[in-house]
C-alpha cells in the first residue's frame, strides 16, 4: 500500500477542514490547527485572531447554527523545506441562517491563503487568510 505523501497530506488536511467546519464538529476541527494559528479575515469580518483556543469560539459564534457548505479547489501548494509549505485555494461558500436573523443567505468566492507546519501529529494549519472577490447576499425582508 502506498503512503500518503506530504502533498496528498495537505490535500486531506484542507479536506477535513472544510467537513468539520460544514458538520460542526467543532473539536474535531481544533486538531487542524497549530495551537498558535492566525486567522485574517480581516476582508471578511474585520477579524485578526491569534490561536486556535481564541478562533474557535469566534467561529462558533459566527456560523454555529449556520449551514454552510465550503468547497476548495485547484489547491497550489509549494514546500518551503521538509517541515513548511504554502498553499492558495480557490474556494466557494454557501450558507444559510436560520429564520429571524438579518441575513438570510450568502454564496462567495475567494481564495484561502494559508501557511503548513508538519507536526509530531502531521501537517497542521498556521496561518490562514481569507480573501473574497465576491459575495451574493440575500437578506430577510
Amino acid at each position: 500500500m502506498l503512503a500518503p505523501t506530504d502533498l496528498d497530506q495537505i490535500h486531506q488536511l484542507k479536506a477535513r477542514y472544510f467537513r468539520l467546519m460544514d458538520t460542526k464538529q467543532w473539536d474535531l476541527l481544533r486538531d487542524v490547527f497549530t495551537v498558535d494559528v492566525r486567522i485574517d479575515t480581516t476582508e471578511d469580518s474585520g477579524t485578526v485572531i491569534d490561536g486556535v483556543e481564541n478562533y474557535l469560539p469566534f467561529l462558533i459564534s459566527q456560523i454555529g447554527d449556520v449551514v454552510t457548505a465550503h468547497h476548495g479547489h485547484t489547491p497550489e501548494i509549494s514546500f518551503d523545506n521538509d517541515d513548511h509549505a504554502t498553499g492558495i485555494w480557490a474556494m466557494e461558500d454557501e450558507l444559510w441562517w436560520p429564520e429571524g436573523q438579518p441575513i438570510k443567505y450568502l454564496h462567495g468566492y475567494g481564495h484561502y491563503h494559508e501557511t503548513y507546519v508538519r507536526t509530531a501529529d502531521g501537517w497542521k494549519i498556521s496561518s490562514l487568510r481569507l480573501t473574497r472577490l465576491h459575495r451574493i447576499f440575500e437578506f430577510a425582508d
